[in-house]
């Protein structure tokens, strides 16, 4: 019997090891834990993320709640290594690029037990991103990497990973985007908000790079004015980015503009369902670039860099400063109908957690 257990700790980890956990399912042979550790502490949200995804309650929940990166990291480690040292997996999978991955990833690799890492090898090659550090220090002490594109294939050998750690898989994001594709159709979010397809924009900020300091989500609120000149913009405001608006006393100069429509955040029915049917997105997110690839639907990306390249070179994804005028004429662009042409990347079919699950158990007798 193989003992896995997965960890997760926000939203997006949660999309991620939803197919994992059901191909899981699948082999009597393998127990399976599920750990939280609570990064996300929301419960409301957090608990309609489990719902509709259908993973199940998991077996243990750390409650670190929020803090500083290093004080929520250190808080992960001193709580996940009671658990490990008490349910000794064989195998610990960790997933996407946050605290909690780097976390688990390196209080399993002090435990002696090996790690596997979902979405390994992408690179921002920007240090001021906590999550690119995390990404970095969790590929080099992992046994097992799962990569989503080829780029990741080729930053790993390029920074010496063994390539027999290396798995090309392609992307569990778009496993869960595609299992509930047909379900998210029957959402009722734009007759909520009054909405018509395709006549309007969705809006998602939650970088610190663009929402903490005051003049930086000053700047970007001011590339939003011209816009909604043209087109109505949802934006679901990000907890982190709420906060900004509040500090800095911009709440109500956003939400007092025609044509914007703000909202608490979304379930991931709802929040798909509205991408789906968008002009277009305009974010700083990596995993929304994967998503309105895979949907077709133009994305702005408001960063200097991406970690996923692939949604550039063949997706939907233009990658924007968040300087106002290169970012409008790019959004009028679209709004005139030049729509990019995209194709989509290799392996992401809807199978990669199989992908996944097939190597782990093909390693079982030698890795594992």
């Amino acid at each position: 019997m193989l003992k896995i257990a997965s960890v997760v700790g926000t939203r997006p980890n949660f999309i991620k090891i939803s197919p994992l956990v059901n191909e899981i399912k699948r082999h009597r042979d393998v127990k399976h834990i599920l750990i939280h550790t609570g990064q996300h502490y929301d419960k409301q949200m957090s608990k309609s993320f489990f719902d509709e995804l259908g993973i199940p309650k998991p077996d243990i929940n750390l409650g670190v709640g929020s803090a500083h990166d290093a004080v929520q990291t250190a808080r992960i480690i001193l709580e996940l290594e009671k658990v490990l040292s008490r349910e000794k997996p064989d195998l610990v999978i960790v997933v996407g690029d946050v605290n909690s991955t780097f976390a688990a990833a390196i209080t399993a690799k002090k435990c002696g037990i090996p790690v596997a890492h979902v979405e390994s090898g992408l690179r921002s090659f920007d240090m001021g991103m906590p999550e690119e550090i995390n990404r970095i220090l969790t590929d080099h002490i992992s046994d097992f990497l799962f990569t989503t594109e080829e780029s990741g294939n080729e930053n790993l050998l390029k920074e010496g990973v063994d390539k027999r750690k290396i798995f090309f898989v392609g992307n569990v994001m778009i496993d869960t985007l595609l299992h509930h594709r047909k379900k998210a159709e029957k959402s009722a979010i734009l007759s909520k908000l009054r909405l018509k397809k395709n006549e309007y924009f969705v809006l998602t900020l939650h970088r610190p790079s663009n929402v903490d300091d005051q003049k930086s989500l000053e700047r970007t609120l001011g590339i939003l004015e011209p816009l909604l000149q043209k087109i109505k913009i949802v934006f679901p405001v990000h907890p982190r980015t709420l906060k900004s608006l509040k500090r800095y006393n911009l709440l109500s100069r956003i939400s007092s503009k025609k044509n914007m429509v703000l909202t608490g955040p979304l379930g991931y029915l709802d929040f798909l369902h509205l991408m789906a049917n968008a002009k277009l997105v305009i974010t700083d997110s990596g995993g929304i670039q994967e998503e309105t690839t895979v949907l077709g639907v133009p994305c702005i990306t408001l960063r200097k860099n991406t970690e996923r390249p692939v949604t550039c070179k063949q997706g939907t994804n233009v990658l924007v400063s968040a300087e106002k005028n290169e970012v409008v004429d790019a959004a009028s662009r679209i709004i005139s109908g030049q729509k990019p042409t995209a194709r989509i990347p290799k392996f992401w079919d809807g199978k990669a957690a199989g992908r996944i699950v097939k190597t782990l158990l093909q390693a079982k007798g030698r890795q594992v």
